[in-house]
């Protein structure tokens, strides 16, 4: 981490706010390059400018695709959209539970698995251990930086995160940042 450090800087905060449109985000992210998620998320709230549960049910699915959504996405983004709506899902008061409780929690919606809220620990709501497990730039920023002949698998790589804890959270940060920012070869 020190060497990473020293050739990259320190990395930008990278906070949201905690709420439906942060998860929301994280949602449009998954799978996606940073640019097209990007474009994704302009162009949604280009169309749609109060971006809350509400508005994204009475929009319907044609509304996100012509977004940039994924018909899976669309899915996703309604049936976070309804567990709010209807409830099951208290995003509000979610910051008080334990890590494990988040977690439980948001992966018992349809299209939040547990990368999709280990970064929502992450970023909206600020926990410092979450590490987001299958994360394929964290494996090859890992495999640059510890000199390794191969990507570690993610099993390997949740072991090999393990020396981080309590502060999975800023290692993973530092990860990315070098992962983006320092030369290959």
């Amino acid at each position: 981490m020190k060497h990473a450090l020293e050739l990259c800087g320190v990395p930008e905060p990278r906070g949201r706010p905690p709420g439906y449109a942060t998860l929301l985000r994280i949602i449009v992210d998954q799978q996606v390059s940073v640019q097209s998620g990007a474009a994704i998320w302009r162009r949604l709230e280009e169309r749609i400018l109060n971006i809350s549960p509400e508005v994204i049910i009475e929009s319907g699915d044609d509304a996100l695709l012509a977004c940039g959504f994924s018909r899976p996405k669309a899915r996703y983004a309604h049936c976070l959209a309804e567990a709010i709506v209807e409830g099951s899902l208290d995003l509000d008061n979610l910051g008080m539970l334990n890590d494990k409780d988040i977690i439980d929690a948001l992966t018992s919606v349809t299209g939040i698995g547990r990368w999709t809220a280990q970064i929502y620990l992450m970023f909206a709501l600020g926990r410092d251990d979450a590490w987001p497990t299958g994360d394929v730039a964290l494996a090859a920023s890992v495999e640059r930086l510890m000199g390794l002949d191969s990507r570690p698998t993610f099993k390997e790589l949740d072991e090999i995160a393990l020396r981080w804890r309590p502060w999975r959270t800023a290692a993973a940060v530092m990860l990315w940042h070098y992962y983006k920012r320092a030369p290959l070869g």
